[in-house]
């Protein structure tokens, strides 16, 4: 293939890609950006495999096969409560690999092109070689804290300790270091401890991050997964891998900037805050629980001329989507106005409910954003809360004690009638009682959220 040719394939592929952030922004055009995308990554993959200078094409072969085959496996049995924790860890794979493009190209520069007239690596290529190394090593441990949060092997909750702030900016500034001497000089000892800290520091920024911050944190990683893959593309001389890390890196910071502005808070009070740490610290809400049972939650429902069901991770995790689009379903051909309100940090990353939504058939329609169905609220008969907790919480709009307070949140304590669907009184990933429940309003309708839907369904039928 001519370089030509090569230049023109990945020009068609990078614009493929802007195509597919185009379409995946809006679910209604997202199965075409989708598409795009996949179709940018097959030109891409091919152009480069047919370049001169590539010979090992049966391990590479190999590789797509088994990749291929790991990835349809994963894609075909994977749930979509556990879709967070699989980003994180497809995250984590993308930063080692950056990692392991470095290392190879350490070790033999010259296959790579990158070495001056005396056959050394050049300076240039020792600093990219060193961004990719840093941002993909901490892409991967930080990627890894975090898929271990999510999937609940470890706490939830931050791990801080004293002079933990200080210990991060030492080791910041040894690793800033370590990348001037490594471009001095091509010092194996530099790049191995360039790595080592690198992966450790990915750790450290990791583990103070409490649960509540975790769709902050993929969006950030999601970021860093774009910059090491565009660090590994200037070390790889690779057009395309610099572009479409690019646009991963921007799309994933100008993300992250959202859930920021979502939560009321800075990127940095995220990082360094700890958020959550001082929510075990929280008062206790004092009240009266009043509970229902799926009946009388249907008398309610069947009286009702408008509804706004606003789910949450605990609509994920009992997998009740479909139920929900079948009680949505109902109360319409009860004469009822049925929306759902979306906070945008609701679940474990961004835009997770809506892709749950999506997969129910939910019309794009019938989802409202926070910032919509908020004025709303004091005219909503009935609102349904499916398995949220932080993003209803009144105390980010009263109580100025508590860690959430300025958050936004979706008002549901204004609507006439709040119904409450969850397992039990156990706190969300705050860790903060939440006084919605105890409000005179209020009814919680306790068990899985599946199964109490289905006996709302039930009773509709009858």
């Amino acid at each position: 293939m001519t370089a030509n040719f090569a230049a023109l394939a990945y020009l068609l592929a990078s614009v493929l890609f802007i195509m597919a952030l185009r379409g995946l922004s809006s679910p209604e055009t997202a199965r075409s950006g989708n598409s795009f995308a996949i179709t940018g990554m097959i030109i891409a993959i091919v152009t480069t495999v047919a370049l001169p200078g590539v010979f090992s094409y049966v391990e590479i072969l190999g590789a797509l096969v088994v990749g291929g085959a790991i990835g349809t496996v994963i894609a075909l049995r994977i749930q979509m409560a556990a879709m967070p924790q699989l980003v994180a860890a497809f995250h984590s794979l993308v930063g080692l690999a950056a990692v392991l493009v470095a290392a190879a190209a350490f070790y033999n520069p010259a296959a790579y092109g990158i070495v001056d007239a005396s056959g050394v690596l050049k300076v240039a290529s020792r600093i990219e070689m060193s961004l990719g190394i840093v941002i993909g090593a901490i892409t991967f441990s930080g990627s890894i804290i975090a898929f271990t949060k999510l999937q609940g092997l470890v706490s939830g909750n931050p791990v801080v300790f004293p002079g933990q702030h200080l210990l991060n900016l030492v080791i910041g500034l040894v690793i800033v270091a370590l990348i001037v001497a490594f471009a001095i000089d091509v010092d194996p000892r530099w790049f191995w401890l360039m790595t080592g800290l690198a992966f450790l520091i990915g750790f450290l920024i990791i583990i103070p991050i409490g649960g509540a911050d975790m769709p902050v944190v993929i969006a950030l990683l999601n970021s860093y997964s774009g910059l090491a893959a565009c660090a590994a593309g200037f070390v790889l001389n690779n057009n395309i891998l610099i572009v479409a890390g690019s646009l991963v890196g921007a799309s994933g910071m100008i993300l992250t900037n959202i859930m920021c502005k979502a939560m009321n808070r800075s990127l940095g009070n995220v990082l360094f805050s700890g958020f959550g740490a001082v929510s075990q610290q929280s008062e206790a809400v004092e009240g009266e629980v009043k509970p229902v049972v799926a009946s009388d939650a249907y008398l309610i429902l069947e009286a009702a001329s408008s509804v706004a069901i606003v789910p949450g991770y605990g609509m994920a995790v009992a997998q009740a989507q479909h139920a929900v689009q079948e009680l949505a379903v109902l109360l319409e051909e009860n004469g009822c106005e049925v929306k759902f309100a979306v906070h945008p940090v609701a679940g474990r990353m961004p835009g997770h409910m809506n892709v749950l939504l999506a997969e129910a058939n939910v019309p794009y329609d019938q989802l409202v954003e926070m910032e919509d169905i908020n004025p709303q609220m004091g005219g909503i008969d009935v609102t349904v809360v499916i398995g949220a907790n932080d993003v209803v919480n009144p105390a980010a709009l009263d109580t100025e004690s508590s860690p959430i307070y300025g958050m936004p949140i979706i008002h549901v304590h204004e609507s006439g009638t709040v119904i409450v669907l969850k397992r039990s009184m156990a706190t969300g990933f705050a860790g903060l009682d939440n006084a919605l429940f105890y409000g005179d309003n209020t009814r919680m309708l306790f068990g899985d959220a599946k199964e109490s839907v289905m006996a709302m369904v039930a009773e509709f039928k009858s």
